[in-house]
Parts: structure tokens; C-alpha cells; sequence
């Protein structure tokens, strides 16, 4: 059925523009049983885990669910701070950012959300409170720089569900990437410099994105290449060589052959190739979260200093930093181009309620529920 949505649609209601940016998503709280709800919506999306599904049911509701959530439930609490998870804060920080940069560019004519693809703040919920703020115009930006079928299609795929159930439909924009973005690039170079100007430079600059199985490259999604043109892009702004960086993938699931190198065996192997010292930074990640708290700065470190590493540095993500905003509200604005601001001064609301008036009691005369 519908939403409700805008039934009490009044004609002097304010229009205005929407930025919905998302992220992944995250449990509800670091316990068992919030992380297998998470696990079962994450784990059952066709985009991530393309098996067929009556047999990925089984293995999933059959095996994964049954160990996964626990083992998961304690990885979280380890990362987890007061506020929630460290994805969901550096999101929320991130959304109130372009907010403030919006709202002094165009005042309250722009409503900026955020959503999760899995979990809370869920898409439905956030749509449906940006049209009740009258959002005619939307603009959604996943915070996947890098476009997967997996990530920045699911997304799409959750805003097209929610649209199936509206009767009326913002026009719609979707941002499917921003990997060669120069602002993108400018951000991260800049953070990295000062990283460097404040710790010191080490060997090697390792660009750890998120991996993804080998199968969905040779199906043709263009994630591996987007990642490798970020990286040369992120390494000539750097005035690095070949080699002084290297691309690598993590957080790889299951048994099958995901994109290489690894990250992890790639760590394990660098100090019996001379290489004791490296800086890691996660360019596919915009904010930092269990993938590069826990499983680069925590378990990877560990993997390089045990096999003779001497010095490892993580450079945290972009996260709400200035750098970061700026870059993700020149996109923005780049992508609400010729859209133009609402007109929303009290004499042009009360100008269309007037006419919105005279056109009901012309067509629908003495109708009083119209």
C-alpha cells in the first residue's frame, strides 16, 4: 500500500530540495541478537551475496547465523563508544556538515539526511520524514566513492523499493560515484600530508579498499577498476612512485577467490620482502567503522608486527573532517545543478494556496473535501 505520506498535502506548504546521503549501515547495539538481525537483512541482499537463493538460505539461516553473530557481536564492542558505532556517528557528523554548508548557501530551502542501506536510520524511514518536509527534489549520494553492484546498486535498489510504495515521486537524482572526483582526490592527499607533516612518513603507502568476490569483476563491475584509477590518481597527487604505494583488497568472506592482493597476506608478507615500515589509509571507506578500526589498526596491524614489521601507521579515514565536507558539498552541488532553489517567501505560498483555491471551487464547485 501507499504511504500515507502527503495525504494533508496543503497548497501553501513550503517545496524544498533533499540530500540523502548513506552509508552500509550498522547493528542496532553490539550483541548477539542485534547483530544476527543485521547479518540476516545485510547477508540476504541478492547484490551482496549473488548464490542462488533457496541454497544461500540454508547456508545462511543454516550456518552463518547460527556462529557469525556472536563472533561479530564482539568485534563490534570493541569499537563500540557511547554515542553507537563509530559509522554511525562519523555519518551523522558528516550529514550535519553539508547541512550547515547548505543551510548557509540556501538557507532552509535544502534538507540534507542520512540513511543506512541496512539497519538504522533505515531509507523508508528518512524519505518518508523528507517528504513531509516537502522535498520535491531529491538528491541521493551513497558514500561509495568507488560504484559496486554490491554497495551503490543496492542502494538504488532500496529507494526504488521505497518509490513503489509512493503515490507521488520526488524527481530523483543518484550519484553512482565519485572515484576520480577531483575535489575527492584533493581531500584525501590533503589529509594524508598532514598525517605525515604530524607522524612521519613510513616506507610504503598501503590503499586497502573493501573486497569483493573475483566473479563480480569478470561479470563486469567496474569496482576493481575505479578503486586502481583512485589510487593512481590519489599516488600522482602524493608524488609517490610505483613503488612507494600498493593497492590491496580486504575484508574478504568465505572460500571463494575475491580481488588481490589481500590485504592481510600482503602485510604478512612485506617485512621478509625488506619493508618494515608502512602507512595504511582506507580510500573506498568515507568513515572510519568495524572494516578499518578493528580489521586494519587492530588485527592487520598485528598480522605485519609479528611478522617483523617496525613501524605501522593508520590513517583514519576522511570522516566529517573540513577537507572531506567541502569535497562532498562540491559534488552536491554539482549534482543539483539547474534544479534552481524553491521559492518558498510567504507572499508565493500564499499566492499558490490562492490560486490552488480558485482552480478547486472552478472545477469542484461547493466540494469542501477537495
Amino acid at each position: 500500500m501507499p504511504y500515507n505520506g502527503i495525504d494533508n498535502y496543503r497548497h501553501n506548504e513550503p517545496d524544498r530540495l533533499g540530500v540523502l546521503i548513506t552509508n552500509l549501515g550498522t547493528p542496532d547495539a553490539p550483541t548477539t541478537p542485534a547483530l544476527r538481525k543485521y547479518l540476516a537483512e545485510f547477508l540476504w541482499d541478492p547484490r551482496v551475496v549473488e548464490v542462488p537463493r533457496p541454497l544461500w538460505w540454508l547456508i545462511l539461516h543454516g550456518v552463518i547465523l547460527r556462529i557469525r553473530p556472536r563472533k561479530s557481536a564482539e568485534a563490534y564492542a570493541s569499537v563500540w563508544e557511547k554515542e553507537g558505532s563509530p559509522l554511525l556517528i562519523h555519518t551523522a557528523k558528516q550529514a550535519e556538515g553539508i547541512r550547515e554548508a547548505m543551510k548557509r548557501r540556501f538557507g532552509t530551502n535544502v534538507v540534507v539526511g542520512f540513511a543506512m542501506r541496512y539497519g538504522n536510520p533505515s531509507i523508508p524511514r528518512v524519505l518518508e520524514e523528507m517528504q513531509q518536509q516537502g522535498v520535491r527534489k531529491l538528491l541521493v549520494l551513497p558514500l561509495y566513492p568507488q560504484y559496486s553492484a554490491s554497495t551503490t546498486a543496492s542502494t538504488f535498489d532500496a529507494i526504488a523499493k521505497d518509490f513503489t510504495r509512493r503515490r507521488w515521486l520526488p524527481d530523483f537524482r543518484f550519484v553512482s560515484h565519485y572515484h576520480d572526483f577531483p575535489p575527492y582526490i584533493e581531500a584525501m592527499a590533503r589529509h594524508i600530508e598532514s598525517h605525515w607533516a604530524e607522524h612521519g612518513r613510513k616506507e610504503k603507502l598501503i590503499l586497502s579498499y573493501h573486497g569483493v568476490p573475483l566473479k563480480y569483476l569478470l561479470k563486469g563491475d567496474p569496482y576493481h577498476c575505479e578503486c586502481h584509477k583512485t589510487s593512481r590518481l590519489l599516488a600522482e597527487r602524493l608524488g609517490l612512485g610505483k613503488d612507494q604505494y600498493m593497492t590491496t583488497f580486504q575484508s574478504r568472506f568465505g572460500r571463494e577467490e575475491w580481488l588481490q592482493p589481500y590485504t592481510d597476506e600482503t602485510l604478512k608478507a612485506l617485512p621478509e620482502k625488506g619493508v618494515k615500515s608502512i602507512d595504511v589509509f582506507c580510500p573506498g571507506f568515507s568513515a572510519d567503522c568495524l572494516e578499518t578500526i578493528e580489521e586494519i589498526n587492530e588485527e592487520n596491524r598485528e598480522y605485519f608486527m609479528e611478522s617483523g614489521g617496525e613501524g605501522f601507521s593508520y590513517i583514519p579515514c576522511l570522516n566529517a573532517t573540513p577537507g572531506h565536507i567541502d569535497a562532498l558539498v562540491t559534488l552536491v552541488e554539482e549534482n543539483l545543478q539547474g534544479w534552481g532553489i524553491p521559492e518558498n517567501s510567504p507572499e508565493s505560498l500564499e499566492q499558490r494556496a490562492r490560486l490552488a483555491e480558485e482552480r478547486k471551487q472552478a472545477t469542484f464547485p461547493g466540494r469542501s473535501d477537495i
